[in-house]
């Protein structure tokens, strides 16, 4: 391929994904609003990918403004601290932000109303970060309880380990933020850039990454500016438009967009040589060192044709969704509560569930923007597979699904489905293939830790009975011993019982 060809076939749209509507105004060019302090928040010990936190504080206990309550379990763990000042009120089960609207453990803190901050929590301030070893920025990275806030919630501290053992040569900074109505990643870049550059410079030092990429979608101007001026001093950072597509944020497709490279299916973005990290997370970074600040607040986007005054409001973790709610107002009562983006959200059950590390936003939508009609049949149309950014075949997916052939689905590539949700998006039928596709995943899991628990009792079994097989052994050769040694007992008495009388025969002679 010539030079201009090349050039024309990164001006081709991309076959991949969809655009649905942004919907990101008026809530984007909102100044932030920060949350009053609630009477009450709710900290969840789960904000993060891997094991709950261990608490380490009791009820009835005073605690500070960013003083650790509980402890990380293991390394895919994340510490999690106070985000008010106050008194422990209860430790216990609290509805969890997902639709099954089950319980999860949390540390209830009633505020005193002061705000005050611990000093000297175990990452403290740093005035040079340059100056220290790596291993020592992510050792203060996880004391903060960083993780990351795109919406996976991986442990960040683990996340620059590994860059660092990986050896890449590339940070990757998603600014994509391709989700609808979601603009929180989009207002921090405008109004912290400064701070998001620091903390991508920090995070640069921490991997051994010689070249950080920042990708932010082409519908966010003001972000593009922001962060371009921000870079200007710092030629090893450079920031990169990238198209409006979803899910552009996805971080495969980001990697492919700013680089030209293809990640395998079963690969990593580390394979060849990158670390993709959000935005949001460089900011946490920057606070956790600069600041010697926790990660106990986040930006989330409120938004929604049910709210009064949408934005994007500085909230403490732990705070009630109703109380978000009641600060910006509610036109109407909402038809759905979506936490996180109206792709891959989650509904809520009701409001009375905390904010965590990973709401990027939270949706009030009215019955019209709800709306779902039923589905119907498949028409073979192929949308879903034209839409689909993995190079899936939706349809065929869910006909091997339909009639219970996991199998046959995880063949065509079932384990590669990253839950976009574009192919049920597109689908003129409305199907909700990514339903079937979670509902296999989650029976394919099920069976997958049946069979282990199968396996290892056929473990135990064949232990057991290699067991009893080696004491029948041991008994029989004890047994035999012990016959052994009295039969030897028995001669050896015997022996000495005619040395005897022979003696005494020789004497009486």
């Amino acid at each position: 391929m010539g030079l201009i060809e090349k050039i024309f076939s990164l001006l081709e749209p991309a076959h991949w994904g969809v655009h649905p509507a942004d919907r990101k105004r008026p809530a984007a060019d909102v100044p932030v609003r920060t949350l009053p302090l609630p009477a009450r928040l709710y900290v969840p010990l789960q904000q993060h990918i891997g094991a709950a936190a261990r608490p380490i504080v009791l009820v009835g206990q005073t605690v500070l403004k960013g003083q650790l309550l509980a402890e990380a379990q293991g390394a895919t763990s994340a510490a999690v601290h106070a985000p008010t000042s106050g008194i422990v009120a209860a430790i216990g089960d609290i509805t969890a932000p997902h639709p099954s609207g089950l319980g999860f453990p949390a540390v209830t803190i009633e505020s005193d109303g002061d705000d005050r901050w611990a000093y000297g929590y175990e990452g403290g301030v740093c005035v040079d970060p340059f100056s220290l070893p790596p291993q020592e920025i992510a050792r203060r990275v996880a004391a903060a309880g960083v993780v990351g806030l795109g919406g996976a919630t991986f442990p960040s501290a683990l996340k620059l380990g590994l860059g660092l053992r990986a050896k890449i040569h590339t940070l990757i900074l998603n600014g994509g933020e391709c989700e609808p109505y979601l603009s929180c990643d989009d207002r921090l870049m405008r109004d912290c850039a400064a701070e998001i550059v620091d903390g991508i410079r920090i995070m640069l030092h921490a991997t051994g990454a010689t070249t950080a990429l920042v990708g932010i979608e082409d519908n966010k101007p003001e972000a593009m500016a922001a962060m371009t001026a921000a870079a200007r001093d710092f030629p090893d950072i450079q920031v990169r438009s990238v198209p409006a597509r979803y899910p552009m944020g996805s971080e495969k497709h980001l990697f492919s967009a700013l680089t030209g490279q293809e990640v395998p299916a079963d690969g990593r973005t580390t394979d060849l040589g990158a670390l993709v990290h959000n935005v949001g997370t460089a900011w946490a970074v920057h606070e956790a060192l600069r600041q010697g600040r926790p990660l106990v607040e986040r930006l989330v986007t409120l938004n929604g044709g049910a709210l009064e005054r949408p934005g994007n409001i500085r909230v403490p973790i732990g705070a009630l969704v109703a109380d978000v709610l009641a600060f910006v107002g509610l036109k109407t009562e909402p038809a759905r509560l979506v936490m996180g983006g109206p792709m891959m959200g989650n509904r809520l059950p009701h409001a009375r569930v905390p904010v965590v590390k990973g709401t990027s936003g939270i949706l009030a939508l009215t019955a019209l923007e709800a709306a779902s009609l039923d589905p119907g049949p498949c028409i073979r149309c192929s949308s879903c597979v034209r839409a689909c950014p993995v190079g899936l075949l939706p349809l065929e997916m869910s006909a091997r699904i339909g009639v219970d052939d996991l199998n046959g689905a995880v063949d065509l590539g079932l384990k590669d489905c990253i839950a976009c949700g574009c192919c049920s998006y597109v689908c003129p039928s409305r199907i909700p293939l990514v339903h079937y596709f979670n509902h296999a995943k989650g029976e394919l899991a099920a069976q997958g830790r049946a069979q282990l628990r199968n396996d290892a009792a056929k473990r135990l079994a064949a232990a057991r009975v290699e067991r009893l097989a080696r004491e029948a052994q041991e008994k029989a050769a004890a047994a035999a011993r012990r016959k052994a040694e009295r039969a030897a007992q028995k001669a050896a008495e015997k022996a000495a019982a005619e040395a005897a009388q022979q003696a005494s025969e020789e004497a009486t002679a």
